[in-house]
């Protein structure tokens, strides 16, 4: 089973083109595409997007839910 995340709800809540969201997280707008999709991502990714939205590691479930 896919994990499940509001990416995309947070980013259009936060009015951010995935390009944006992508240059702030440091990592490509395919990428965003992808997470945003349900694929599997890094953890690594799941970190620098939970705090490319200014959340905090321990807010990572706002975000990403198992």
């Amino acid at each position: 089973m896919k994990p499940t995340n509001k990416v995309k709800i947070i980013r259009e809540q936060k009015l951010m083109s995935k390009a944006e969201l992508a240059r702030k997280a440091g990592v490509s707008s395919l990428t965003i595409d992808r997470v945003e999709r349900g694929e599997p991502c890094r953890m690594e990714t799941m970190r620098k997007i939970i705090l490319a939205f200014g959340y905090t590691l321990e807010e990572k479930e706002k975000v990403f839910q198992d």
